[in-house]
């Protein structure tokens, strides 16, 4: 097939999805080298981290809590918490009220690895992000409304 394929940006440099796609890659890549050694994935930080804040207000966070807070996908969280507890990083109990929620609460070990993982992840954002310098507070604001105009209910 022949022809010419036509963007409306005349430069990789001017898309911004394609720009956003790299720094994804690139800083997946950077958080897989410290989440690997804990026998982490990305994911499973995301949701012990979710589960964690959560945690901080909450007794009874539940799936969906988390799957809100990190707006991820109820059914691919459900996956992922079974992997954490089989892990033995968090229990899922059957709630009280509602009998199709499951409350999920870290464990002694989910505790200690999230903290470790925290450490390392936390160290490797500022590493990462550190070349925006005074506009990583303007660039955070600018993350967070784009996650607000494009979230889905």
């Amino acid at each position: 097939m022949s022809g010419r394929i036509d963007f409306q940006f005349k430069k990789p440099e001017e898309s911004p999805g394609f720009l956003l796609a790299q720094v994804t890659t690139l800083w997946q890549r950077k958080q897989k080298k410290v989440l690997d050694p804990l026998k982490l994935t990305l994911t499973q930080f995301v949701l012990l981290s979710a589960l964690a804040w959560l945690s901080k207000e909450n007794d009874s966070v539940t799936q969906v809590d988390i799957a809100n807070l990190s707006n991820t996908d109820r059914m691919m969280v459900s996956k992922v918490l079974r992997t954490l507890e089989a892990k033995k990083f968090l229990t899922r109990q059957e709630h009280n009220i509602d009998t199709r929620a499951k409350i999920i609460k870290l464990t002694k070990e989910g505790f200690e690895v999230l903290q470790k993982a925290i450490i390392e992840v936390e160290r490797a954002d500022f590493e990462f992000f550190s070349v925006l310098e005074d506009n990583l507070s303007t660039f955070n604001k600018e993350m967070l409304r784009l996650i607000d105009k494009n979230k889905e209910e």
